[in-house]
C-alpha cells in the first residue's frame, strides 16, 4: 500500500510521519507514536477501547483512518496528566473505583472528557447516553458513572 506523508497534532504536538493510505488512527497512535493508552479491544467499532478526542469530541481510533484526521487535534488518555498529575476526571475514576481491569478505562476516560468539555455538570442519562459506546465486561458500569458525576462535581476538588 502507497504510503504518503501525514501531519497529525497529537496531544497538543505537531507530529509527522509516513503512513500508509489505509493505515488506521489507532495504528498510527500506538504502532507509529508508541501511545498505548488508547487499546485496541474489538477492531471493528463496538466495544469503544480505542476512543480518542479529536477535535473535542470522542472518536474511535479502530475504524478511523490516520489520514482522516490530518490537520485536527487528537487527544489521547496520555494527554489529561500533567507533570504526573493525573486530570481531575482520572483521579475521580481512581477514587471512586471505576475501574476493575483498567483495559476500558482509556476510552471510558476519553469518552467521558469529551462530554465534560461540552457539558461541565451532566446528569446521570447525559452520562450513561455518552458512554453508551463504551463495553465494560468487568463491571456494572455504577462505579463508573459515579467516577464521571465525582469529577463533575464543582466541589470535587475541595472534597478530595
Amino acid at each position: 500500500m502507497p504510503k504518503r506523508l501525514l501531519t497529525l497534532t497529537v496531544n497538543g504536538r505537531q507530529r509527522e510521519l509516513l503512513a500508509a493510505d489505509g493505515a488506521l488512527l489507532i495504528e498510527v497512535l500506538r504502532d507509529d507514536l508508541g501511545l498505548t493508552g488508547t487499546k485496541r479491544g474489538c477492531d471493528g467499532g463496538e466495544c469503544g477501547a480505542c476512543t480518542v478526542l479529536v477535535d473535542d469530541r470522542p472518536r474511535l481510533a479502530c475504524s478511523t483512518l490516520a489520514h482522516q484526521v490530518a490537520g485536527q487535534q487528537v487527544e489521547t488518555v496520555e494527554s489529561l496528566a500533567t507533570q504526573g498529575r493525573l486530570s481531575r476526571l482520572q483521579q475521580a475514576f481512581h477514587e471512586k473505583l471505576g475501574t476493575q481491569c483498567g483495559f476500558c478505562t482509556p476510552g471510558m476516560i476519553m469518552a467521558a472528557e469529551g462530554l465534560l468539555r461540552q457539558q461541565s455538570q451532566p446528569s446521570a442519562e447525559q452520562i450513561k447516553q455518552a458512554l453508551a459506546g463504551n463495553l465494560c465486561r468487568c463491571t456494572g458500569y455504577v462505579k463508573i458513572i459515579e467516577s464521571v458525576q465525582a469529577a463533575a462535581d464543582p466541589l470535587y476538588e475541595a472534597m478530595r
